[in-house]
């Protein structure tokens, strides 16, 4: 009992958001529009060298909300991935809060901006044929929702017939299924009225969730790795075992990562033990 306490006491709290964001932060490369609507736009971090280079997709999270922090929270692991010959695509996308944020700007945002890698490729040295998705929290949802995209109903606002293929998807603590999230999440991000307002649940008849969710789309084809951090109070590790196991059930090559020692801002935090074993399930992806 005794060595059990001392270890506790001796184990680290988890960081928060705010931890992250008071490090001095690294520059992007270059910050590019991928829309008309100012928060339509995303970063690129360039790796030395002509190219061609793999390409990693960054969604950053904070609860789909216009009120958290945006893009920057992921450039510590942009700078990071930078550095290890990877192109990094780090985009920003409307939220609630943000005009023309929810359903269905956020999703169409997300969209046009990894479609938009095509018309970067050439002038930036991109392989489109090395391109990971990978995002945080929310935007882990929202990664692979975009790897999802070939399945969406062609009814929906937000099908494209031609959205640009991915290897694979890197979620982190992502909040991948998101009526499993409205009945039993904690309420770190506002309960079930942040998830209504993204899937705009108010203005919409039918099922909310079959163009936004990706388990109502399964199987998505593409590898999935699920990433969790065992001390992680916000997306709860369950999520990620839970959704893991019905994409394997329905076909897909899932695989489901628990960290231990490791809380939400952790994983995206390239100082933290945890980041190592991340990278290279992206790097895997790329290979």
């Amino acid at each position: 009992m005794i060595a059990t306490l001392a270890a506790a006491a001796s184990s680290p709290e988890p960081i928060g958001y705010r931890d992250l964001l008071a490090r001095p932060r690294p520059d992007a490369d270059r910050r590019i529009a991928y829309g008309a609507d100012p928060l339509q736009f995303g970063e690129l971090w360039l790796p030395k060298g002509a190219g061609p280079h793999p390409v990693v997709a960054l969604i950053h999270g904070g609860c789909w909300r216009a009120d958290l922090p945006g893009l920057e929270l992921m450039d510590y692991v942009a700078d990071d991935l930078r550095a290890r010959g990877m192109a990094v695509w780090n985009i920003e996308y409307r939220r609630i809060g943000h005009a023309g944020g929810g359903y269905p700007g956020t999703f169409q945002d997300v969209a046009a901006a990894a479609d938009h890698l095509r018309t970067l490729a050439g002038p930036h040295g991109l392989d489109l044929g090395r391109v990971a998705l990978s995002g945080h929290s929310a935007g882990g949802h929202l990664a692979v929702w975009a790897l999802a995209r070939p399945r969406l109903p062609r009814t929906s606002p937000l099908f494209a017939a031609d959205p640009l293929a991915a290897r694979g998807v890197v979620s982190l603590a992502g909040i991948v299924d998101l009526a499993a999230y409205h009945a039993d999440g904690p309420d770190a991000c506002g309960g079930p009225g942040t998830i209504d307002a993204l899937v705009g649940a108010r203005a919409r008849e039918g099922e909310v969730y079959a163009d936004t969710s990706p388990p109502t789309m399964l199987p998505l084809g593409g590898r999935q790795v699920l990433v969790s951090g065992e001390l992680d109070t916000i997306v709860p590790s369950r999520f990620g075992a839970a959704y893991g196991a019905a994409a394997q059930a329905a076909g897909d090559a899932a695989c489901v990562i628990d960290l231990p020692q490791a809380g939400h801002f952790e994983l995206i935090d390239p100082t933290a033990p945890a980041w190592a074993r991340i990278r290279g399930e992206i790097e895997a992806l790329l290979d």
